[in-house]
């Protein structure tokens, strides 16, 4: 993770959440009023947003004391305290819940990466992510992913070429779309291809394709058209598969099953911050 970028982000968040002033802290606590709070899991899960925690804190005040029990990536057990804070009363209560919708967020996300992968329960095949992540949190959600033992697909437009149904209808053709990129790219960006038929696969490994996606298809017929893929072609699965369904998939041999509901639907992780003072 990018601890510029972070704290970037982090200056955004508490601009739109404290503004000029955080008034009711303002008004109830002196500035050397100080507190102690801790997180507290109050479900299951997979902890995640340690850094978002730590820089949080230290950007309001860097004389709060962060003290966490867990790395991005373990477990936490429901009433498990992870994490407590020491310092301003203002700081802690003014960076609350930034902090607390980040890593629900992010630990809501792992969780059910890690369930996905755990439901999959494939020694080749890969859970990987998709563009379909909030505005602005891609680069933490995409972390997340990767904390609950999924991988990352491209992170943006910039990082890797995916030609799909309305640019191949563009070009004409995916020989054509391959062709024209092919002509302008270099050598150490790949090129995906999104499949929907036997003659498109069949179309895509004989104009280069590095990656191959079966986009909605059945696990029958992903056996079916991946014996029709060298080996050194990549595959992935995508589309209209979630964890109820991602289990008939393990014998297909795809290499990677990219799932959008990893970032655009996961429900974030139940996770409390509660604060106590200490006295002047």
């Amino acid at each position: 993770m990018n601890i510029i970028m972070l704290q970037e982000m982090l200056r955004g968040f508490f601009k739109e959440d404290i503004g000029e002033r955080d008034i009711t802290s303002e008004v109830l606590f002196h500035e050397e009023e100080k507190g102690k709070g801790t997180f507290l899991a109050k479900e299951d899960g997979i902890f995640v947003g340690k850094q978002v925690i730590t820089e949080a804190f230290a950007l309001l005040d860097h004389k709060v004391e962060v003290v966490l029990y867990k790395n991005d990536g373990d477990s936490v057990q429901k009433g498990e305290v992870f994490g407590t804070v020491e310092g301003s009363m203002r700081a802690l209560l003014g960076a609350e819940r930034v902090s607390l919708n980040l890593i629900q967020r992010l630990s809501g996300i792992a969780t059910v990466t890690a369930e996905a992968v755990t439901t999959l329960g494939s020694d080749h095949t890969k859970v990987c992510d998709t563009r379909k992540t909030t505005p602005g949190l891609r680069m933490l959600e995409k972390y997340a992913v990767t904390c609950g033992g999924g991988y990352n697909h491209r992170f943006g437009l910039y990082d890797g070429v995916m030609i799909k149904d309305n640019h191949i209808e563009f070009a004409g053709s995916i020989t054509e779309a391959v062709k024209r990129v092919r002509e302008k790219i270099g050598h150490m960006i790949k090129i995906e291809v999104e499949t929907e038929t036997l003659v498109q696969v069949q179309e895509a490994v004989e104009a280069g394709a590095d990656v191959i996606m079966f986009d909605n298809r059945t696990p029958a017929e992903i056996r079916e058209y991946i014996q029709h893929v060298p080996k050194h072609i990549i595959t992935e699965a995508s589309g209209g598969i979630d964890l109820s369904t991602i289990a008939s998939y393990r014998e297909t041999g795809v290499d990677y099953i990219s799932l959008g509901f990893l970032t655009h639907s996961a429900r974030a992780m139940d996770i409390s911050f509660n604060v106590g003072t200490k006295g002047v």
